[in-house]
């Protein structure tokens, strides 16, 4: 049975790797049917994603054969099948319009996710959850009690597998602990075009500088509070007669597409990670 694959690196750069790595694939079966790659020249690195098919070999032979052929090159590589959606948890607080968007998406058939469960420290979203059918988990958080609650929702994210975390507008800091346990695999959306604004009330902040843009940012969780690799952002126009109100009311459609197309191109392994920045191949 043929079976779809995708295939993602990033090594030292030399010549000849983008033939080494289609020769590697023709030789084992594969049929290439996407690839593109990204030569930085300030990191001296190579990053590729390449979409293929073949039906020569299993998901476990192409991971050996693969082991073997990027040894040499000192490559990071990971090789994920197309076939099974990504299993992701949901983080929220009480602004749910990026929920309500990520989920509306997913049953559309429009993210190639499988979204197991919404973790919230208020309750306000449970009936959301279960018009869905996934599990609402409501884990409150306060300062006496932050390890707790984060113990228990890492335990979640675990139970369920998920090999990715959305911030959906979940607004409480996580601890240092928490973000290196899951370093590359959680996104947060902030509504500040970033670096502007960091922190809290970014509409605040800006509505005071009297900006004539706002944004939204869709970054990886780190331990530096809002400094994680970006991975996509969006603009919209704002003028001196809007109130915070209006910025905080326009900021919610940018935030919602933001985040959205930031989960789709991880969901599909689009994002590679390039020390404190991202190759995106869109």
């Amino acid at each position: 049975m043929t079976q779809a694959y995708i295939l993602t690196l990033s090594c030292p750069d030399r010549l000849g790797l983008v033939h080494a790595v289609s020769g590697f694939l023709m030789e084992h079966g594969g049929n290439i049917e996407e690839a593109a790659q990204y030569n930085d020249n300030a990191t001296g690195l190579f990053f590729m994603r390449v979409q293929f098919a073949c039906d020569q070999h299993d998901h476990a032979t192409l991971k050996a054969r693969l082991a073997t052929f990027a040894e040499p090159h000192q490559m990071r590589w990971s090789l994920h099948t197309t076939a099974e959606p990504m299993k992701t948890v949901l983080m929220v607080s009480k602004e749910g319009h990026c929920l309500n968007d990520l989920l509306f998406r997913w049953k559309s058939g429009l993210l190639p996710v499988d979204i197991r469960a919404i973790i919230s420290n208020h309750r306000d979203f449970y009936q959301l959850a279960a018009s869905y059918n996934v599990p609402f988990h409501h884990i409150p958080v306060t300062a006496a009690t932050k390890a707790q609650a984060e113990a228990k929702q890492f335990e979640i994210i675990e139970a369920e597998g998920a090999e990715l975390v959305v911030l959906a507008r979940y607004m409480q800091v996580l601890s240092d602990d928490l973000c290196r346990k899951l370093a590359g695999r959680a996104i947060n959306i902030h509504h500040s075009f970033l670096p502007s604004f960091k922190g809290a009330k970014p509409y605040y902040q800006a509505h005071d500088r009297g900006v004539k843009l706002i944004g939204a940012t869709a970054h990886y969780v780190t331990a530096d509070l809002d400094e994680g690799p970006i991975i996509e952002q969006d603009v919209a126009r704002a003028d001196h007669t809007d109130t915070v109100e209006d910025l905080t009311a326009r900021g919610r459609d940018t935030e919602s597409q933001v985040l959205a197309r930031a989960v789709k191109w991880h969901s599909e392994h689009r994002v590679l990670l390039n020390g404190h920045k991202t190759v995106v191949f869109r």
